[in-house]
Order: C-alpha cells, then sequence, then structure tokens
C-alpha cells in the first residue's frame, strides 16, 4: 500500500512522517485490499490548545474510508484516526465477506 502524507501549513519533520506511516501501514492486518491511503496533517489557526488535524483516506475496492480527528498533538490525532478506521475496515470486511 502506498501512503501519501502531505502537511499544510508547516512541515513536518521524518520522526512525525515515519509515525504516520507505521500507523497507516497497520491497518492492513485488519484488511489487505486497501489499495493506497491519502494522510494530510494540518493546524487549525484558532488559539485552541487542539489545533492539530489529521485527515486520513483510505483508498479500498469499490469504496473509501475517511476518518478526521483534531488533538493537541499529531500523533495522538493519527492514533484516534486510526482507531475509527479500524472499526470501518473491520466492518467493511465483514460486508464483504458476507456477499
Amino acid at each position: 500500500m502506498t501512503v501519501k502524507i502531505q502537511s499544510v501549513h508547516f512541515d513536518a519533520d521524518k520522526k512525525l512522517l515515519a509515525f504516520v506511516e507505521e500507523r497507516v501501514d497497520k491497518l492492513t492486518h485488519y484488511y489487505d485490499g486497501i489499495i493506497k491511503s491519502e494522510v494530510t496533517l494540518k493546524l487549525d489557526k484558532g488559539d485552541a490548545a487542539e489545533n492539530k488535524i489529521a485527515e486520513i483516506k483510505l483508498h479500498i475496492a469499490g469504496n473509501d474510508l475517511f476518518a478526521k480527528k483534531q488533538c493537541k498533538s499529531f500523533e495522538e490525532a493519527i492514533d484516534t484516526s486510526i482507531d475509527a478506521l479500524k472499526s470501518q475496515v473491520k466492518k467493511h470486511k465483514e460486508k464483504v465477506k458476507g456477499l
């Protein structure tokens, strides 16, 4: 699976990029039909402490799965997005098996 990472309004360091790639790659343990993923990391311009936004879009044959979370750190936002996508991937896999 290819992972495309885009950072908006800032330059992501290698450590963060490696973290994102590692987490997204783990989704293939739940379903190997994931074609590619697009991750967008954004900084919200508001004054709130939770100004880090992570959006993850998974391209799956016949469907796309999406999760967007806003947290205090990019790592936390990625983790919560991945958790949301895990359940979506599991539901999709069950749906495909049921057909």
